[in-house]
């Protein structure tokens, strides 16, 4: 099991929705075998340049340890969740 890292931006939406889409990952990444070792939330930010509309987002950053098909999986359902603006999952050296 290696170490990762995924940042990822959301859109501004109400806070259940938030909690919603933050618990959808964390899930993600528990029954794919994976452990949650911390969770960062920056909270709202303007973003450097307007994405998809929107000039801010929440930022949140969850690092986890888990296998790479656990990555590969989280990766997938981000790609596909409209209220994520960008994500990006970083492994992080030992």
């Amino acid at each position: 099991m290696n170490k990762y890292e995924v940042m990822y931006i959301v859109k501004p939406v109400d806070e259940e929705a938030l909690e919603a889409v933050t618990a959808k990952f964390e899930n993600i990444i528990v029954k794919t075998g994976g452990t949650i070792d911390k969770v960062d939330r920056w909270g709202k930010k303007r973003l450097a340049y307007e994405l998809k509309d929107f000039t801010e987002g929440y930022y949140f950053v969850v690092y986890f340890t888990a296998e790479p098909k656990t990555v590969a999986e989280l990766d997938r359902v981000m790609k596909i969740t409209d209220e994520i603006l960008r994500h990006m999952v970083i492994k992080q050296d030992e």
